[in-house]
């Protein structure tokens, strides 16, 4: 019994020293969103949201991150189920390469997009001829959003196709459905929870870029000047504004996070 006292304590303790190192990163995370709020001037905060170059940021933000989410679900589904359902020599470097702009920095994303689509790029030239010019356009900042988020929605849907059960598919193919029947009515339906928490993420990170796109896209109000890039202006002038800014973008976040949660982190 003694034993069983002194093994119980212990884990009490190990349990209290966790509990203690989570609410301290917790903290972390809290305090900054903590000051943001205790900051913000709720006095001007509606006429700030109002106005005509805030409203136009939002609206150029909105579209880009929806057009850049949409467009990468064309691809991403196609890569995601080559990744997941083939295996071939290199797909580790593959793989690699699909997500490697989650981790470099955005301002070499942008630099990147410029050396392969820019007027001097390995393909700016031949576009330019065919009367596209992406850099500093709202295509660009479109594409600088897809860039730097897509990646997340390759990788939950390559995480739910790998995860999905062949057999149903493998049956059914038996019964002689074709291969578009059993993508349409089986694997895509039981992929749908990865589908929209992909979705969901890669919709987010877009709304958030700012390096790749003021490399890429410019700060044009009106043109590429999307919310991050307005807060980082703000900031050089009007400090309240960029908190405010902040919040609007804070918002928005969170609320793709707490709509997700059931989705995202299911027991």
């Amino acid at each position: 019994m003694r034993k069983q006292g002194a093994r119980a304590l212990r884990i009490d303790s190990t349990e209290a020293m966790l509990l203690l190192l989570a609410i301290a990163l917790l903290a972390f995370y809290v305090l900054p969103v903590a000051g943001l709020l205790s900051r913000a001037d709720w006095g001007s905060a509606w006429e700030e949201v109002r106005s005509e170059k805030i409203l136009l940021a939002l609206r150029i933000s909105l579209a880009a991150a929806t057009s850049a989410t949409l467009a990468a679900l064309l691809f991403a589904f196609p890569l995601a189920w080559v990744l997941s359902r083939r295996r071939f020599p290199g797909i580790g470097i593959l793989r690699a390469l699909v997500l490697l702009p989650m981790v470099l920095p955005p301002v070499v994303g942008g630099v990147a997009l410029l050396a392969a689509f820019g007027s001097r790029g390995l393909l700016g030239g031949a576009l330019a001829a065919i009367g596209i010019r992406l850099p500093f356009s709202f295509a660009g900042a479109t594409l600088a959003a897809a860039f730097v988020s897509s990646p997340f929605l390759v990788l939950a849907l390559e995480t739910g196709i790998a995860s999905s059960d062949r057999r149903l598919e493998e049956a059914a193919e038996t019964l002689g459905a074709s291969r578009w029947m059993v993508l349409r009515t089986i694997t895509l339906p039981a992929i749908r929870p990865s589908i929209v928490a992909g979705l969901a993420l890669s919709w987010a990170r877009a709304i958030g870029e700012f390096g790749a796109t003021i490399t890429f896209a410019g700060n044009l109000p009106g043109r590429t000047q999307t919310m991050p890039l307005a807060v980082y202006e703000a900031l050089q002038t009007d400090f309240d504004g960029a908190i405010l800014l902040g919040l609007i973008l804070l918002l928005f976040s969170l609320a793709v996070l707490v709509l997700m949660r059931g989705r995202m982190f299911r027991r």
